[in-house]
């Protein structure tokens, strides 16, 4: 399965003759390639995946999108069990 994260553009810049942009998620910051999206512009939301801004996002959907993945990250460690079935500490 493959993931996109929403994040936030907050720098365009050309690199090597791309369209390039630091992307922060959530005050994690890495770089992006943006040519898939040149209708991008700074302050915008993309879906990252794998480096590649694919798509565009309204701030709202961004948003919905970075909560649901938060509740999925706490679900996960509230029911995580080692492999004798006992529960992590």
């Amino acid at each position: 399965m493959c993931l996109g994260v929403p994040g936030k553009i907050v720098e365009i810049y050309q690199a090597d003759g791309l369209r390039m942009g630091r992307v922060d998620f959530g005050g994690v910051q890495r770089e992006a390639c943006l040519e898939y999206v040149p209708e991008a512009q700074l302050g915008d939301y993309t879906v990252i995946h794998v480096g590649f801004a694919i798509s565009r996002l309204s701030e709202e959907e961004a948003l919905t999108s970075l909560e649901i993945l938060r509740e999925i990250v706490n679900l996960e460690e509230e029911t995580r069990t080692d492999v004798r079935g006992g529960e992590l500490a």
